[in-house]
């Protein structure tokens, strides 16, 4: 935290220095400058680190993850150009407006700069397992899996688990290990695991034995030790932003608000969609010219690629895309079928025989994908969204699976910056309803922006 109160504080300061510099050139006349703007100089960084701390911008359960850390750092820039507003009109100090102008957004873009930037540097010491809490995890086993499996996946949240409490009916034959994880004890002995283990965190799920008044104890006991409690609910896929507590005859209820897929949203969704699209085609035309040229003279066949996919509400449509395999490909599957290093619905091959050269470097760059914005200009799919599946595939969905045709399908989505290829069914299907259920333009926003990071990395592209 102390980094970030640094970074922080250096951030106020180049944005001072650079705002004065910007508003009082040095041909200017020094003896013009105000004397405010000069004070201001050196009260800029004391001022911004005092409000981004009444901004609750160093709680440690804001940072590191989640885009609440950024949102109140905003908060904390309009919060200080109010301030500084006020006071100059209270105290009728002669402020340069163009020094307040390029020093305070400065001073906000440099701040989320550097926010970022060590967000990231954490993460990847998280990866390499410094800087971690001890947690367990508490309840029946099938939670204790899943839960356990969303932990080690994504493990720059900084929890390391090294155990579990389960039921005492639960414990079976095997009662000194499950899942990989050591049983530490019954859900009764929470509180004596945490002291002996000394655990930073305890991630509860639900179940019979720990509802409200034993849950409440149980609350009550950890307030005695370091650790803090975590509560995961039973719907696990909705985000927060469409979960809100609410009294509700005198209780406090968890409202679970519906997803935002039609009316007004929808329609910004698509606008958006089909104005970024020709924009990108006018923008790539000449990219995108050369590729079709370098697919033609290569290898024989069409230079697109048609294929037939599934669309919202169910609706098949042709998906373009620019030609990376031999001619004919898709009816040589059946004969590639069993080496197919697929998640068992979908087949992919890592060396697959059928991919040109040219086809190897499109792929893996997703620049065969490029065509897809002419699918985006006519309607058929966004620019984020689910994964467009083959019918043979949809044949095979289970009823969860169905949710994902409320929405259009994308070039782009969660599953292609969560691995693509290397994805497991399970956390293909657990990807794609939870893109449908929180869908919002931020989180389409964050998703073209990840993307960026995973076409450069090419993981799972294959």
């Amino acid at each position: 935290m102390r980094r970030i109160a640094v970074g922080d504080f250096l951030s106020a300061v180049v944005a001072a220095v650079v705002g004065y510099l910007i508003r009082f050139a040095p041909e200017g006349d020094a003896h013009a400058q105000p004397h405010a703007s000069r004070w201001l100089i050196a009260l800029l960084p004391v001022m911004w680190i005092g409000v981004i701390t009444a901004a609750r911008s160093y709680e440690e359960r804001f940072l590191w993850v989640g885009p609440e850390e950024f949102q109140r750092v905003f908060f904390a820039a309009v919060l200080q150009l109010a301030a500084v507003g006020t006071l100059s009109w209270a105290f009728r100090l002669e402020l340069a407006r163009g020094f307040v102008v390029v020093a305070l957004p400065l001073a906000a873009l440099l701040t989320l700069a550097n926010r970022y930037g060590q967000r990231k540097w954490l993460h990847r010491r998280r990866a390499a397992g410094d800087f971690m809490q001890t947690a367990i995890i508490v309840g029946h086993r099938n939670g204790v899996v899943a839960l356990h499996e969303q932990i080690e996946r994504e493990a720059y949240h900084g929890y390391r688990v090294i155990g579990c409490c389960l039921p005492p009916a639960g414990r079976g034959e095997q009662s000194t290990v499950f899942d990989g994880l050591p049983v530490l004890g019954t859900l009764d002995e929470v509180v004596d695991v945490v002291h002996e283990y000394e655990v930073d965190t305890v991630a509860v799920l639900p179940s019979e034995e720990l509802d409200g008044p034993a849950l409440r104890r149980l609350g009550w006991d950890l307030e005695k030790t370091a650790a803090e409690l975590l509560l995961a609910p039973a719907v696990t896929e909705i985000a927060g932003t469409r979960v809100r507590i609410r009294p509700v005859a005198g209780l406090p209820l968890l409202h679970m608000e519906r997803p935002e897929l039609r009316g007004v949203r929808r329609f910004t969704k698509e606008s958006f969609d089909r104005t970024a699209a020709v924009g990108g085609l006018l923008l790539l035309l000449p990219v995108m010219l050369a590729l079709a040229v370098a697919v033609a003279v290569t290898s024989s066949g069409e230079v697109f690629f048609r294929q037939e996919r599934v669309g919202r509400d169910g609706q098949t449509f042709g998906m373009l895309k620019f030609r990376s395999m031999v001619a004919g490909a898709d009816r040589l599957v059946p004969d590639l079928a069993d080496g197919s290093d697929g998640n068992g619905v979908l087949f992919k091959m890592r060396a697959d025989p059928r991919v040109t050269r040219v086809g190897k470097v499109l792929r893996r760059y997703s620049l065969d994908e490029l065509p897809q914005l002419l699918n985006v200009v006519r309607g058929d799919m966004s620019l984020v969204g689910p994964r467009p599946p083959l019918p043979t595939e949809v044949e095979r969905y289970g009823f969860d699976m169905h949710r994902r045709f409320l929405v259009k399908p994308g070039i782009t989505g969660l599953w292609q910056v969560s691995g693509r290829s290397d994805l497991s069914w399970d956390d293909s299907v657990r990807i794609d309803v939870r893109y449908v259920e929180n869908w919002s333009l931020a989180f389409d926003f964050m998703i073209l922006w990840k993307t960026f990071g995973a076409v450069f990395r090419g993981s799972g592209a294959y």
